[in-house]
């Protein structure tokens, strides 16, 4: 699966995400773009979205995105704290659709 993290995640994440293809926002060359031309971009190349902005959902129509997103709930961006979600990110990306929205961890 192809992966894209959100310009918020710390760009050593990728590594952490074992058997998918997984880029970030700063080498794809898209740092600074405003989340609908985000989305709008990474439809075309990625299966998902990770990021940790939880505004995008109310912000963004995503539906009509056409990628998926996941919006990791932590109160922070440390890489240690941010490993804790992989099992939970790896066990959600097999069933994840385009269009939808997961929030790890769920509640």
């Amino acid at each position: 699966m192809r992966l894209l993290l959100d310009e918020n995640m710390p760009v050593h994440f990728r590594r952490d995400i074992p058997g998918h293809d997984v880029r970030t926002v700063d080498y794809m060359g898209w740092k600074g773009k405003l989340n609908g031309e985000l989305l709008a971009l990474a439809r075309d190349e990625f299966d998902a979205l990770i990021t940790l902005d939880q505004k995008i959902v109310s912000q963004q129509n995503l539906t009509h995105a056409d990628v998926a997103v996941i919006v990791l709930r932590s109160g922070t961006d440390d890489i240690d704290d941010l490993r804790a979600f992989v099992p939970q990110i790896l066990e959600r990306l097999p069933t994840l659709r385009r269009g939808e929205v997961v929030y790890i961890p769920s509640f």
